[in-house]
């Protein structure tokens, strides 16, 4: 940490009431307090680093731990929903409502006229600062530190990007979810492919309880199989509206 002077014990009060907010116990602070070092501070004290490095850090950390999470979320999703899914959720406007919720603002280090001028609440600043907080507790406590500071904080997004995300298309498991929920046996899966290997075409049919529930096509195995599940989750509803008997009269 910095030598100490006058405006060490609030600094040192601010970067400890972060980490708490953070929910992190720092063994070296000193990671917290370059985390919210802008250069703008740095072009007005010499020799202080900034945190544009730890930001590149915390970026690729964060990067990781959002796709691992997807990719275990959301088994049967393509590559490209995957991809769209990361893009929603790693961006600067999501990262700096992050660093808001947390109140990183209060403890930023800035130059004095970045501060008079409202840096403290620029979107832009505070998106960089959660990155750099991030590469922070990765540094100071590793991977599943940083894992246990970002997934809840990113959870309510997480579930708003479902409704246009993997979890939105994903047949498979919400048919496994239904058949289950009716004590019906797990779905199993046929699949046929057709043409050319630069240009194969996949069918798919799904059987529940030994019957054919669903069939669908596409140009890989696992969008035939989402397709044939969603043929399928509509007619195990139907068919079970009409063939469930009616309440009898007490």
């Amino acid at each position: 940490m910095s030598s100490p002077d006058s405006t060490e014990p609030p600094l040192h009060d601010l970067l400890a009431a972060l980490a708490d907010r953070v929910g992190h116990c720092f063994a070296d602070l000193r990671h917290l307090e370059l985390a919210v070092t802008h250069r703008s501070f740095c072009a007005e004290n010499t020799g202080v680093e900034s945190n544009e490095r730890l930001e590149f850090l915390g970026d690729s950390v964060l990067g990781l731990i959002v796709t691992d999470e997807l990719y275990r979320r959301y088994p049967d999703a393509p590559e490209g929903e995957l991809a769209k899914a990361r893009a929603a959720l790693v961006n600067s406007p999501t990262l700096a409502e992050l660093a808001a919720a947390v109140q990183i603002g209060d403890a930023l280090r800035l130059g004095r006229g970045e501060d008079a001028s409202g840096g403290r609440a620029k979107p832009s600043i505070l998106a960089d600062a959660m990155e750099a907080v991030i590469g922070a507790v990765y540094l100071d406590g590793g991977l599943d530190a940083a894992r246990t500071f970002v997934l809840p904080a990113l959870e309510p997004h997480m579930t708003a990007t479902e409704a246009d995300g993997p979890g939105a298309n994903d047949f498979k498991t919400r048919l496994q979810e239904r058949v289950a929920a009716l004590g019906l046996e797990p779905p199993q899966y046929e699949i046929e492919a057709e043409g050319p290997d630069h240009d194969k075409r996949f069918h798919a049919t799904v059987h529940i309880g030994g019957e054919q529930r669903g069939h669908g096509s596409g140009t890989s195995k696992k969008q035939a199989e989402q397709a044939a599940a969603e043929a399928a989750i509509d007619r195990v509803e139907h068919e079970l509206l009409v063939t469930t008997p009616a309440p009898r009269e007490p």
